[in-house]
Order: structure tokens, then sequence, then C-alpha cells
């Protein structure tokens, strides 16, 4: 066995979240709305913003930058999931779950800088505002948006090279929807333990680190906000809230998963089905509906596109 490459497995086998023909229906049904949804609600996020000048700021090109992340976090496994509800034979090839497992972790540790990053505007706006647009120019928006992809691909990187050289010679049953790197880890012919732990350590880096960077911004954001004018702490307080709204939905699914597993199943696949799914979708909501620029952006593109003409 030295020197050759062990893995004999081709292809693996996802269980899925159900085994009932007809809860799977259902399912099919539900995830493909819920993807439609997060499809089109990222894109008229980003086409708004794009389109609509009052909204070319640092925030608003930051969160351009989430929804496009957001889009492409659920793409990674979602159209997978919804494909497979209606397959008998719920197979992956070994290219398709290295590519799965790549971005997820690509996308998901970019979109934690980035959260990071948007901590940073927020505390530059609020704690400094004077020097808001000198601080918050293009250029530095910029730099922090190509960090995050920058971070992502390398900690992805991080984790392929060492699970793509893993021996896997059966079994080949994940009991997941999607190739979760500590369910693939655990199909090598070889003790995964040690592996394990340095793989959780690995993500626990990314994620304790932002996490820890995120609670410093907002706490000082909230002592800021708590000794300024009431119009001005009411309108920060808003938007903090919903930052912090969408960091918790965001990073507590992947805490559980990855840096503090609690190794129960139905748990794991609950939580990766809301890291997936269900924060991509609530992102724009949870921006657009609590903020008033947002839903004026929204009302002018109607107006302009759909309404009478000549009316704006």
């Amino acid at each position: 066995m030295e020197g050759r490459n062990h893995s004999v497995v081709s292809e693996f086998v996802l269980w899925g979240l159900a085994h009932s023909k007809n809860i799977q229906d259902l399912l099919f049904m539900v995830f493909l709305m819920l993807y439609l949804l997060i499809t089109s609600g990222n894109i008229v996020t980003m086409m708004l913003i794009t389109t609509d000048h009052q909204l070319h700021s640092p925030m608003y090109f930051l969160l351009a930058n989430l929804s496009f992340v957001d889009m492409w976090l659920s793409s990674v496994t979602t159209p997978k999931m919804i494909t497979d509800f209606l397959r008998e034979n719920k197979t992956i090839s070994f290219a398709g779950c290295m590519s799965q497992i790549f971005f997820a972790h690509f996308i998901a540790a970019g979109e934690m800088v980035l959260l990071v990053a948007m901590a940073y505007d927020r505390y530059v706006a609020i704690c400094k505002p004077l020097h808001y647009f000198t601080i918050m120019n293009l250029k530095r928006c910029t730099g922090l948006v190509l960090t995050s992809w920058t971070i992502g691909f390398v900690h992805a990187m991080s984790h392929l090279v060492v699970i793509v050289q893993l021996p896997f010679c059966g079994p080949k049953e994940i009991d997941s929807f999607f190739c979760d790197m500590p369910l693939v880890i655990k199909l090598a012919c070889m003790d995964s333990h040690d592996l394990d732990i340095l793989m959780n350590a690995n993500c626990g880096v990314v994620a304790v680190i932002c996490f820890i960077l995120l609670l410093i911004s907002y706490t000082y954001i909230l002592l800021t906000v708590s000794r300024s004018s009431k119009d001005g702490a009411s309108k920060a307080l808003s938007t903090c809230t919903a930052h912090i709204a969408v960091v918790l939905l965001f990073f507590v699914p992947c805490i559980f998963i990855y840096v503090w597993p609690l190794n129960i199943i139905w748990l794991d696949k609950f939580l990766a089905v809301f890291y997936s799914v269900f924060t991509p979708l609530l992102n724009p909501a949870i921006y657009t509906l609590r903020n008033k620029e947002m839903k004026n952006a929204m009302k002018r593109f109607i107006n302009y596109h759909l309404g009478p003409k000549g009316y704006i």
C-alpha cells in the first residue's frame, strides 16, 4: 500500500433528509420554492444596489457582496439536494464530493470575513463619522472584499489538500444531503480521530477569530450608540440589530457543526440546512425589510420600471 493512492471509491451515496417518498416529494416543492426565493431575493438586492445611485455607499457595496456570497453558498448544496428528492439513487462522484467540500468552506469562510468587514464599516460609520468616507473609500472596501475571498480560498484549500489524499476504500454512505467534511473524514480507511480534531481546529481558527472581532466591533458600537442622541442612536441601533441577527444566524450553526460538533445526526442536518438555505434566504429579507433606504430604492425601481410612463 505504500506510495499508492488508497482511494478506490469513485462515488458516495447521500442518504438525504428523508426516506419516505411522500415526504421527499413535499420537501422537493418546499426547497425548490425556497431556492427560487434565495436566488431572486439576493439578485434583487444586488440589482437595486448596483442601479440605484443613492445606494452607492460603502455599506451597500459590502451588502451587495454579501448577497452574492449568500446566493453561491446556497447553490453549492441546495440544487443537488433538490434533484436528489426525485432520484432513487442519490449518488455523487468523488470529484463532485470534493468540490462541495471545497466550495462550501471557501464561501462560508469568505462570508465570515465579509461579516467582519461589514462590522468594521458600521464601527467607522458610528464611532468615527467625520472620517467615514475617507477611511471606507472604494480602495479600502475592495481590499476588504478581496481579503475575504483570499482567506476563504486558503481555508478551503487547507482542507482539500488533506481530504483528497485520504484512503477511501468503503463504506461510502453519507448520512446527509451533501458531502459534509466531518462525515466524509469518518469514511476514510484509517483512524480519523486526530484528523477530525485538526480539521475542527482549522475551522475554529477562522470562526472564533471572526466571532471575537465581531463581538469587539459591536460592543464598541453599542457603547457609542448609548452615548449618542436619541434619533441617531435609534437609527444606528436598528442597523446594528440587523447585522447582529445575520451574524448569529450564520455563526451559530457553523460553530456547532465544525468547531464544537454535537454529533447528533438529525441536529447536524437541521443546522446544515439552516446555514445553507435559511440564512441566505433571511439575509436579504432582514436587510431589506428593516432598511428604509432599501425599501425606498425598491419603490423607486418599481415606479420607474412598472409605473405610469413618465412617473418616477
